[in-house]
């Protein structure tokens, strides 16, 4: 086995997925939290281990962290967190339904180096919205977080999950973003993994057509109209070149899987949130094992490491792009074929249909991507 003594690779990002509970019930969710209450709760990643897996991080190159859960701000000591990471001097990402997301929270998000947070809103009403995140009144109270944290100082990205339910809202959502103060806005399309599987087969995600056409859109038009940075979760073979190469290019579909290590609730070292739903992709405890050998020595990111580009299959190993792009998901990969190396839903979908864009081919011959 070729182990990372022999090929180095820093540990840039820890994805730390806080909470087991999440305060809504997202009828889309690729992890499926619990429902948490008042009356109920879940596990939660403890404060000490979380300054334990930073201190033993910070030597194998840790420069930011991305909290996110569940909920994160769920967890009941998330100030102290955010205090470890500004004192650790860590680059911090937040990913929240911005529910919970009081003007002290936000400045405390502030106070961390360089704060990027993503606020889901999947419509530009109540009625949407909440259809889709399953909790009465969390529409009004997510834009309150929203306007808090930009009273922070901090420009948020809306995160928009397109569905057959909100998909005319697209433009909508735009002009909401530009009111509210945010930064960027990012349109998502719902993989078939865990919740969203359902919902793929129940057709309330528009067809592999209208999800191509969508991102046309968004890349061609929709993003000319305003100042804000758009984004549409597409693979990288569907970017337009300018945005992958030119001078605004900034790789966003893009999850660095090299350099990137998840931590569930529970304290368990997974390849992502994946891990939740196959725990076959979970590599130890933090509680029991050194992160140091968990990030030198798991064979499934040897595996990883040691494989991409060149062992994807199908559509993704004769794509042009795959040396950047990467699989896209090798986590969704796996859980609808539990092989890291198969191709992409989307990629596979688009081609079969006649969509996948024939300049991003490199001439494989059609037995190689079937």
């Amino acid at each position: 086995m070729t182990t990372t003594e022999e090929v180095k690779y820093s540990l840039n990002t820890i994805y730390f997925y806080l909470t087991e509970g999440c305060n809504l019930k997202c009828r889309h969710c690729w992890i499926a939290p619990k429902y948490q209450v008042d009356k109920n709760t879940y596990s939660v990643l403890p404060l000490d281990l979380f300054r334990s897996i930073l201190e033993q991080a910070k030597p194998l190159g840790l420069s930011s962290v991305k909290l996110t859960g569940g909920e994160p701000l769920l967890h009941p000591h998330i100030k102290k967190l955010l205090e470890c990471i500004q004192q650790e001097n860590l680059n911090l990402t937040v990913e929240t339904n911005g529910v919970l997301c009081t003007p002290e929270l936000a400045q405390s998000i502030a106070a961390c180096k360089k704060p990027f947070v993503s606020v889901s809103l999947d419509g530009a009403n109540s009625e949407t919205h909440e259809w889709m995140r399953g909790v009465k009144g969390c529409y009004k109270d997510t834009l309150l977080g929203i306007q808090n944290i930009v009273a922070a100082g901090i420009k948020p990205q809306i995160i928009m999950s397109i569905m057959q339910h909100n998909k005319d809202q697209i433009e909508i959502i735009i002009r909401l973003a530009e009111k509210l103060g945010a930064g960027s806005v990012k349109f998502n399309v719902v993989g078939p993994t865990a919740r969203g599987e359902k919902m793929h087969n129940s057709g309330e995600i528009p067809t592999i057509e209208e999800l191509v056409e969508i991102g046309n859109r968004v890349e061609n038009e929709f993003s000319f109209s305003t100042s804000l940075q758009i984004s549409y979760s597409h693979p990288m073979a569907f970017e337009p070149l300018k945005k992958i190469y030119g001078n605004n290019g900034n790789g966003c579909n893009v999850c660095g899987i090299h350099g990137i290590l998840g931590v569930l609730s529970d304290g368990s070292y997974s390849l992502c949130g994946i891990g939740d739903v196959i725990p076959e992709l979970n590599f130890g405890h933090a509680s029991s094992d050194y992160l140091e050998d968990i990030w030198k020595l798991t064979p499934t990111l040897d595996e990883i490491r040691t494989g991409l580009p060149d062992r994807l299959e199908g559509i993704c190993g004769a794509c042009l792009m795959r040396a950047k792009c990467l699989g896209s998901c090798l986590a969704q990969n796996y859980y609808k074929s539990k092989n890291l190396f198969a191709p992409f839903w989307y990629c596979e979908a688009a081609y079969e249909k006649g969509l996948f864009p024939e300049s991003r081919l490199n001439g494989h011959p059609m037995e190689v991507i079937k």
